[in-house]
């Protein structure tokens, strides 16, 4: 297998953005018919890790980070092709450099709910999310 190379995007493309969340399906959950609302998330984002081969993208983790005390690791896609090559595990790790302090946070699409445990992740039981204003009582 040709060398994959990991490296920090500020300026990572909407379409290939769009195109590695569909090849992993995490499209599924994102908002990939909406390349407005992809750019704005691409451009509020703090660290842009890529996995490139030859060139092509492979594989992106998206976060927010204040680089000292909490990175959200928004989005870890892979594409389906390439997984079970460590990539994914590669861009959690390279995430975590870019921010050694930080304690490391993810929610996990239901597919991958037994992967993180299994790279050495410690599954939290007490997230909550607010998804419209008009539940918060």
């Amino acid at each position: 297998m040709a060398e994959i190379r990991y490296s920090r995007e500020a300026d990572l493309s909407v379409e290939e953005f769009i195109e590695v969340l569909k090849l992993s399906t995490l499209g599924e959950r994102r908002p990939i018919d909406d390349p407005d609302r992809i750019r704005t998330m691409l451009k509020n984002a703090s660290l842009i890790i890529t996995a490139r081969i030859k060139g092509k993208l492979v594989g992106v983790a998206r976060s927010i980070t204040d680089w000292t005390y909490c990175t959200y690791l928004s989005d870890l896609a892979v594409d389906q092709a390439m997984q079970k090559k460590g990539i994914g595990k590669e861009l959690i790790r390279q995430t975590k450099l870019a921010a050694p302090t930080a304690l490391l946070i993810l929610l996990s699409a239901p597919a991958a709910v037994k992967y993180y445990p299994h790279i050495g992740m410690t599954q939290h039981p007490s997230a909550h999310i607010l998804d419209d204003i008009k539940d918060l009582e």
